[in-house]
């Protein structure tokens, strides 16, 4: 990200969580947003340029931008629990960054994104639902992608290689929800990052309007 990034531990349920937190720059932050990053076992981190476009959305936006790290991958104790886990591993970040004064935003991107889902399901169903979800790339096609409530912002790209568009439509269309669909785009949105940025930080924006 940049220099203003903070290193911190979490407690996980199997263990210390390796985090990451940016914050809006001369300004108190405006909510608190939770990203989650693509699958451990295809190399994904907290540092994927996705995930990391999406703190940098945050952060413009004034929000404090909260990564972290799933268990057994980089500094995180455990060891990988097919998504279940992982699951509890959001939430226990979530417990302890969440400011009750601020509005909390989850964030995910493919393997990211269903645990967000599954994440912001749970957290609604404790009567503590979040106040944004942004899926980018959901992994619709290999996981359970939770139901997700309206105004959720999802964005696939078109020419998506490892989650077909068609799968996220399918999971999306009994629930009425839009998906903002990127023309050309694959699931890494390469040389799109800016794109992608913008098109939350107008989401966002059109929200307040």
């Amino acid at each position: 990200m940049n220099l203003a990034t903070r290193r911190l531990s979490i407690t996980g349920p199997a263990g210390v969580l390796e985090a990451a937190v940016n914050e809006p720059l001369d300004a108190a932050p405006l909510g608190v947003a939770v990203v989650c990053h693509p699958h451990p076992q295809h190399g994904g981190t907290m540092d994927n340029k996705v995930a990391q476009t999406l703190a940098r959305a945050f952060v413009q936006l004034g929000w404090r931008a909260v990564r972290f790290n799933f268990r057994g991958v980089g500094s995180s104790a455990g060891a990988w629990d097919a998504g279940r886990g992982e699951i509890d591993d959001a939430l226990a970040v979530v417990a302890d960054q969440r400011d009750p004064a601020l509005p909390l935003a989850l964030a995910g991107f493919s393997f990211g994104g269903y645990v967000a889902s599954q994440a912001a399901r749970r957290l609604a169903e404790a009567g503590q639902p979040v106040d944004r979800l942004v899926l980018v790339g959901p992994a619709t096609q290999n996981f359970e992608v939770a139901p997700v409530p309206p105004g959720t912002l999802v964005i696939h790209g078109e020419a998506d290689e490892v989650v077909p568009l068609s799968a996220t439509l399918d999971w999306a269309r009994p629930q009425h929800l839009p998906v903002v669909v990127v023309p050309g785009v694959g699931h890494f949105f390469h040389g799109q990052l800016s794109l992608l940025k913008s098109i939350v930080t107008g989401a966002w924006r059109a929200w307040r309007a």
